[in-house]
């Protein structure tokens, strides 16, 4: 059973299934989405707490590596509470709806990229922003020098959270409602197909999540092992 399935799923992915292909793309796009909504304000929050003082900053610091192994359903419950209709926001109509799976997996996402951008920018030289302020960098500027100089940090950040998005299912089933056509994703799918006893749709589905997974890893590893000043050629 299990052979014939895996290659009837081989078959789907080679023919390129019109589902399976709506689905993977669904994914991929709330994950793009989210990851650079996620960064656009991950990095600089990570910037800021790199290089600058501030109360607490210890605690904050703490609570963002916290919120890193923050559970995706008690996201979805967060948001889904937002975007209900008796929530704040439900007026706007986004439950079960793209803009709630992005919202919701970019929430899943930021302290990822905060607390990974941090960390890499914490090693910097901490004379660099300094230097920048005593040269008149505007702030703008100062932010995007300091990111290019730990361009390794932020780009692993940022590889770090797509990999937690791309493969979390909770947020995408709660805020999405596993909508076909519409809000279904790779492991909404799985997890539907599976309960239903249909395989092969499954595990076509799985192939295409292990590819990205093995492709987001490759890429960390390559970040790391060919970074600058690592030696490697």
């Amino acid at each position: 059973m299990l052979l014939s399935s895996l290659g009837e799923a081989v078959g789907l992915l080679v023919s390129g299934d019109t589902e399976l292909l709506s689905i993977t793309i669904n994914s991929l796009n709330f994950a793009v989405s989210s990851t650079v909504l996620a960064a656009l304000i991950g990095i600089p929050l990570g910037i800021v707490m790199a290089v600058r003082d501030f109360p607490c900053k210890r605690t904050v610091v703490s609570i963002s590596h916290t919120l890193m192994g923050l559970p995706t359903v008690v996201v979805g419950l967060l948001v889904f509470s937002l975007l209900s209709r008796s929530g704040p926001f439900g007026g706007l109509g986004l439950l079960f709806s793209p803009p709630a799976v992005i919202i919701g997996q970019a929430v899943l996402a930021l302290p990822i990229v905060i607390s990974l951008v941090y960390g890499g920018l914490s090693r910097l030289d901490p004379e660099l922003y300094e230097t920048l302020v005593t040269l008149g960098a505007s702030r703008f500027q100062r932010t995007l020098k300091i990111a290019r100089e730990g361009r390794i940090a932020v780009a692993s950040a940022v590889l770090t959270a797509f990999g937690r998005v791309v493969g979390e299912v909770g947020v995408a089933m709660m805020l999405g409602g596993n909508i076909r056509w519409y809000t279904r994703t790779i492991t909404t799918a799985i997890a539907l197909e599976t309960a239903r006893g249909a395989f092969t749709l499954s595990i076509a589905l799985g192939i295409v999540l292990m590819v990205v997974a093995f492709g987001v890893n490759f890429g960390l590893n390559y970040l790391v092992k060919f970074r600058p000043g690592s030696g490697a050629v």
